[in-house]
Order: C-alpha cells, then sequence, then structure tokens
C-alpha cells in the first residue's frame, strides 16, 4: 500500500502509533490529508475547486513534500509534469486533465489550442497543454526528491529519466528567454512568474490594451470573493497577453510585456546548482552547471540588484531607456528577497536582504508574521488581494531555506515555526493576511500541506539537500 494511504488509513494500530487516542490528527496526518485528497491518480492539483489541473510550480512544491509520505509518488508527480513538456524545451504552466469539464476554468485548453497554435514550438500531440510557463524549481525538487530514497530513485532510473528533460528546460530558459541579452531568463506574462498580479506588473501592464470584458469569462470568481481576485481591467490585460502570444504561435521576443524578475531567475539558478548535482549522481561531470549558476548570479546582481532599495527589483525590458536595458520597476515585492536562497551572494548583499526582511517594508518578526507578498508601506498594498499583499507560504518555505543558507539559523527557526502553526491554524489555507494570519484563498491548498510537511519533517539546519554550493562571499 502506498504511505500516502497507509497514513490517512483508519487502522487503529497506525492511530495510535501517530495519535494517542482522543487526540486530534497531527499536523502530519492532516497535511497527508490533503494530499490525498487532491491526488488525481498521476498528480496532485492545487486545489479541487478554483485549481482542477496540474500546475507547473505547484508540482514541484508537492514533491517536495510528498518526499516524506511517499517518494514513489513524488516521483510520479513530477515525470507526469514533464511528460507534457513542449520540443522546444518549454514546461508548460498547467497541463490539464481532459476529464475536467471546459468551463471549470478559464483560460481552458479550447483557449491555449496548444496541439495547433504550439506545433511549431513542439506542443505534445496527446496533451493538452497551455503555452507558457512557471518558475524553474524541478531540478531542485527532483534532487530533493532524490534524496528521500536513493535506492528507490536508482532502480526505478528516476534522475537518468528525468535528467535529459532538466536539460532542455533550462537551455529553453537560457537561450529562448535570453530577451535581454544579459544572461537571465524573461517571463513574458505575469502567471509565468508565478507571483501573477503583483503591483511589478502595474507599469508594464499599462501599455497592454485588455480584451473586451465580453470575450471571456473568469471561472475564478465562482471560487473567490472579487475584492481578493485580481480586477477585471488587470484580467483583461492578461486575457490580451496570452492570445496575442497564441496567435504568434508561441514565438519568443516579439510581446509587449518582458520582464527579468529577481525570484524567477533565482530559482533557475538553485536549479542549475540542483543539475550539477544531479549529474555528478548520474555520473557526469557537474562543474560546467556550477560554473554557469555562478556566472547566472553575477548577472543578477549585475541586472537587478538596486542598492538603494536594498533588495532586487525587477527589469522590465520593453520601457524606453537609453541604454536599451529597459529599466527597473520601483515597486518592493517578495520575488526581490528570494535571491537569498542563492550560495556565493556577495556578504553585503545578503546583510542588505536580511535588513530589508526585517524593516518597515516587510517587517518579518516584528509586524508580520509570514513575509507579505508586496512593500507593507507600497501605495498598493493589499493584505487580502491576490499577490498585493497577503503572506504565502511558498514564499515563506523559499525564504526559510534562504536565511539557513546564509546562517541565520535564529530567523529560520522563527519562520519555520510560523509557516507550521498557520498552516494548521488555516486547515492549509492558500495564503493569509500577513498581520493576522487570517486564512485566504481555498482551504486544504496542495503546496501549504506539502511544504508544512517539509519543514515539519526536515532537518532545521543546512543539509547537504539544500546547501547547493558554497556560501556567501565576503
Amino acid at each position: 500500500m502506498d504511505r500516502t494511504a497507509q497514513l490517512i488509513s483508519p487502522s487503529a494500530e497506525r492511530s495510535i502509533a501517530y495519535d494517542p487516542p482522543g487526540s486530534p490528527p497531527s499536523l502530519h496526518v492532516r497535511a497527508a490529508r490533503v494530499l490525498e485528497g487532491n491526488w488525481t491518480g498521476a498528480s496532485t492539483v492545487p486545489s479541487r475547486g478554483l485549481y482542477p489541473h496540474q500546475w507547473s510550480w505547484d508540482s514541484a512544491f508537492i514533491a517536495i513534500g510528498l518526499r516524506h509520505l511517499s517518494p514513489l509518488r513524488a516521483q510520479t508527480e513530477l515525470e507526469t509534469l514533464l511528460t507534457a513538456q513542449w520540443g522546444d524545451g518549454r514546461v508548460p504552466h498547467i497541463v490539464f486533465n481532459p476529464s475536467v469539464p471546459l468551463d471549470a476554468y478559464f483560460p481552458s485548453p479550447d483557449f491555449w489550442r496548444s496541439s495547433t497554435a504550439g506545433h511549431t514550438a513542439g506542443a505534445p500531440r496527446t496533451v493538452q497543454t497551455s503555452g507558457i510557463v512557471q518558475p524553474p524549481v524541478h531540478a531542485l525538487a527532483a534532487w530533493l526528491v532524490h534524496r528521500a530514497d536513493p535506492g528507490l530513485s536508482r532502480a526505478r532510473g528516476f534522475l537518468a529519466r528525468v535528467y535529459p528533460r532538466l536539460a532542455a528546460w533550462h537551455r529553453y530558459l537560457l537561450h529562448r528567454r535570453d530577451l535581454g541579452g544579459g544572461g537571465l531568463a524573461s517571463v513574458v506574462h505575469p502567471w509565468e512568474q508565478g507571483m501573477d498580479n503583483s503591483p511589478a506588473w502595474d507599469l508594464p501592464l499599462s501599455r497592454v490594451t485588455p480584451a473586451p470584458a465580453r470575450s471571456f469569462r473568469r471561472a475564478d470568481l465562482d471560487h473567490g470573493a472579487a475584492e481578493d481576485r485580481p480586477t477585471d481591467l488587470d484580467y483583461g490585460r492578461y486575457v490580451r497577453l496570452a492570445t496575442e502570444y497564441r496567435d504568434g504561435e508561441y514565438a519568443d521576443g516579439s510581446g509587449e510585456f518582458a520582464v527579468e524578475d529577481p525570484a524567477f531567475n533565482a530559482l533557475l539558478i538553485a536549479s542549475e546548482h540542483a543539475l550539477a548535482r544531479i549529474a555528478a549522481e548520474l555520473g557526469a561531470p557537474g562543474t560546467a552547471r556550477h560554473a554557469r549558476a555562478e556566472r547566472l548570479t553575477e548577472a543578477l546582481v549585475e541586472r537587478l540588484w538596486d542598492p538603494a532599495s536594498g533588495m532586487f527589483l525587477c527589469r522590465d525590458l520593453r520601457a524606453p531607456a537609453p541604454d536599451g536595458r529597459g529599466t527597473l520597476i520601483p515597486e518592493l515585492g517578495v520575488s526581490g528577497l528570494i535571491p537569498l536562497l542563492l550560495p556565493g551572494l556577495p556578504r553585503d548583499i545578503v546583510r542588505a536582504l536580511l535588513h530589508t526582511t526585517s524593516g518597515p517594508h516587510f517587517g518579518l518578526g516584528t509586524t508580520t508574521r509570514l513575509l507579505p507578498s508586496y512593500d507593507l508601506l507600497g501605495e498598493a498594498f493589499d493584505p487580502h488581494r491576490y499577490w498585493r499583499g497577503p503572506a504565502w507560504f511558498n514564499t515563506a518555505w523559499l525564504l526559510e531555506r534562504g536565511l539557513r543558507t546564509q546562517g541565520e539559523l535564529q530567523q529560520a527557526d522563527a519562520l519555520r515555526q510560523s509557516v507550521l502553526e498557520l498552516a494548521e491554524a488555516t486547515d492549509f489555507a492558500e495564503y493569509v493576511d500577513p498581520y493576522t494570519g487570517e486564512a485566504c484563498g481555498a482551504t486544504g491548498f496542495s503546496w501549504t500541506a506539502a511544504l508544512a510537511l517539509d519543514l515539519l519533517h526536515s532537518d532545521t539546519t543546512v543539509t547537504a539537500d539544500m546547501e547547493l554550493k558554497g556560501g556567501s562571499r565576503r
């Protein structure tokens, strides 16, 4: 029997083993039940109502937690996603479940038309997907899943099968998406960065003419309050960008929206380090990948670091600029703190990031329990509206790992405790009010349950799993 199923089965012996008679289920068992309830047989949906398909970076985070319950299921999660990879290397941000009605989610498969509009880019014929991507957490997830049960992984040839796909995914990002010419990957739609409704997108989106309101029907408002979701104006712009990308057969480089994002690139760098470890496990040298990760770190600092803000900012490549490099977007979002995850950051930058994290703009450990997604002092701050202020569990997990990577163990321990307490108290909410911890969005959210499991079971030190290479530069 799969270990996840064992955990939630009604066996009296197992119930006593995990929880004393009469006690409420432990956090471990409750999280396992969420993941079991959202399992479809080959992958895990983020939530049954609002997100009824497989999402790319969700599955990476879910696999990281699933490895503590069933390494086999965690491997399957990533394998299912990578089976939908396009010929040009991109990993689509949604893999659609054909049994789900088309009107259950928008944009649906008939909007993206992946098998026809994506034919030139090598979209699969037998699986319907979206045409955009999400942050590249996958190689990091694959390495962590392998480490959970190396014997099983080697017996199944897990790394040998996923490594070529992960390498192709990184090649796509490093070549097709280097739209600024400076070595960093660009996103061509706000949904690609994962923090869909961030105020960082307001300036570049302001140049986009929204799609007519009557040309689409939002399914998200069937499951969430309008005041917590993106506005109709923003959604119209999202639809316009996606439509034009689709109608251009998903070719990169000509769209109105092109942004270099610090979190997206930090996760690419972390995954390059992870790919180096995977290569070494398979008997190949990983030196070139570590070197590439170090060069990307230097490019990240050179192009996106803003000393005046004390954090990394997004670069709008389509904004007019004398040097043709675009301009930095003056909005402070949690994305700009995610590079703490990286080894090899200059120590003065690490110190500045730590100061910003606990300072008045984010208030971690003073005014907020989890890091808000946007500047507490920003004009666009809203503690409940999607990515415009609420705190998310996946960014908290990344920051906890980042603090640990930089040797800030006391702060990491405090953040870990807050994640576990709020995940349990909110029934694994999608996101929370950063001040009060009030649940927002969906409950029983898969990555919240998975990452709580990971923090519950991971050592509170930087292990070989997460210590990708080296440390901060002095």
